[in-house]
């Protein structure tokens, strides 16, 4: 979906001519997969942070665009809301220059971006949901100018025939209706990235599919939507229903939502992007000129542009990447479960538990997902969602267990061990995870700060309910600047 695509209108043709076209694709993916013509030799991390925009009382500033030209570097890019932006970290190996390297790299270009905002009157704030946006914030005068996103609204309603009905019972209430996608833009998310063999693939995305849940719980910054205090993570529920292009007739004869987990452990990469083609409608069914067979065929490198747009339309937790990079493909596991923030100490530990834990448990002479129903994997994923840190879920061997004592006593010391292997020597390891030891042993994290310090706000000092989420959300931006782990922050 990063793509820029026209404004216009689709026809059955259209439609036709990309089904099979995404067919060729497939044909093609298949036989690079069997001939090894994948670049996995000095495999590279990513990263990208989506960030709202807020004014200077913490209100969403609808400034996108004029902080896009701002700021004036490619890393940065539009996403769907008028208050969004989103920042692409150069790809790099996990253990060059070692993680202060890259922390530095990501708070000059944050703090880059924040100066040039700031000069307009806005200011950027990495979180999961904006705790000051109201419904009225995210109509359709909030949707990104870019025309793909306009589209990709009309696609969504088209197959809809009806507005959304976001409804979501957590600490309070939530029951509205949306006649755009845009509520989809409070959700801003931390995504990594890791490049993977062919061969690797499905190991990788079994294991982070198995540890989804676990990594919800630790990393939860959502609990406030709409001024209401929902889940400790509210934009899992938020982003399955925000672009559900299913009625309710159509969900009760199983049809799959577009926000998927999946259903089953998988063998291999290409089961994914099939099970796009045979389970998904295309929403954006726009066609090029390549022809991926002839381009192989030739000693090319086809970009298979179908295949991944389809791709970028159906948004699972951890999501297959084909790209070409320098005429060499690759594959990548992107890793969508995570919220933004609240700092980049927070964001950086978050992904050292996730490189180390996954090269764990793929090492692991008897695979996790062998001893865990897919099932199992999926519920404790909603229970992270629902319950944050304090949740509860299952992992073999121990049955149904807090999710900081599985994290301490096991899952911990795996992702040591991964990082370990991996080339990050315990000068490294040991800060990256002492912060997600010292969230399992406070029990605090983003989203317990923020309901604790709106209820000191609103219950102790007796703020309204809207003035309590502004000044929560600004003392959030002096502690984000400060760059301590939001477990260290006081709550006064």
């Amino acid at each position: 979906m990063g793509r820029d695509v026209p404004a216009l209108e689709f026809t059955r043709d259209d439609r036709r001519r990309f089904r099979n076209k995404m067919h060729t694709c497939l044909d093609v993916l298949a036989r690079m997969l069997r001939e090894a013509r994948f670049d996995f030799e000095r495999p590279q991390v990513g990263l990208e942070i989506e960030l709202n925009l807020v004014d200077a009382t913490g209100e969403p500033a609808m400034r996108s665009r004029d902080v896009l030209e701002a700021i004036a570097d490619p890393s940065w890019s539009s996403e769907l809301g008028r208050f969004n932006l989103e920042i692409n970290i150069e790809p790099r190996r996990l253990t060059a220059g070692g993680p202060d390297s890259w922390e530095q790299e990501i708070r000059n270009a944050l703090n880059h971006a924040e100066e040039k905002a700031s000069a307009l009157g806005a200011h950027l704030v990495m979180i999961g949901i904006l705790p000051t946006l109201e419904l009225q914030d995210v109509g359709m005068a909030a949707l990104s100018e870019d025309p793909r996103y306009h589209l990709l609204n009309e696609q969504i309603f088209s197959a809809r025939g009806e507005d959304l009905l976001i409804a979501v019972d957590g600490v309070e209430k939530l029951r509205t209706y949306a006649d755009t996608i845009t509520p989809e833009a409070a959700c801003t998310s931390t995504q990594f990235h890791l490049q993977v063999a062919p061969d690797e693939f499905a190991d990788y995305w079994n294991a982070a599919q198995a540890i989804a849940g676990v990594q919800v719980a630790l990393a939860a910054n959502s609990p406030f939507l709409f001024s209401k205090e929902l889940w400790h993570e509210t934009r899992i529920p938020l982003f399955e229903q925000a672009t559900d292009t299913r009625p309710d007739e159509i969900k009760v004869q199983g049809v799959r939502p577009r926000v998927w987990f999946g259903e089953r452990w998988i063998t291999s990469v290409f089961d994914l992007f099939e099970e796009n083609a045979r389970y998904f409608p295309a929403l954006l069914p726009l066609c090029d000129d390549e022809d991926p067979q002839k381009t192989l065929e030739h000693g090319g490198t086809p970009g298979l542009s179908e295949l991944t747009l389809h791709n970028g339309t159906v948004y699972r937790w951890n999501r297959p990447v084909y790209a070409v990079v320098d005429g060499v493909p690759h594959l990548r596991v992107e890793n969508r479960v995570l919220p933004a923030g609240p700092t980049v100490a927070d964001v950086l530990s978050n992904g050292a538990f996730y490189y180390g834990l996954v090269r764990a448990l793929v090492d692991e002479d008897r695979p996790v997902w062998s001893r865990m129903s897919f099932s199992a994997a999926e519920d404790n994923l909603h229970a992270a969602a629902r319950y944050g840190i304090d949740a509860h879920m299952y992992w073999p061997g121990m049955g149904e267990v807090p999710v900081t004592e599985l994290v301490l006593r096991r899952l911990l010391p795996a992702a040591d061990r991964g990082l370990d292997r991996l080339g990050l020597d315990a000068a490294w390891r040991e800060p990256l995870l002492g912060i997600i030891e010292q969230r399992c042993v406070t029990g605090r994290n983003g989203a317990v700060w923020q309901s604790e310090m709106f209820h000191h706000i609103h219950d102790i000092d007796h703020a309204d309910r809207h003035e309590a989420l502004k000044r929560m959300t600004r003392q959030y931006i002096d502690y984000m600047h400060l760059n301590a782990p939001a477990h260290t922050w006081p709550v006064d």
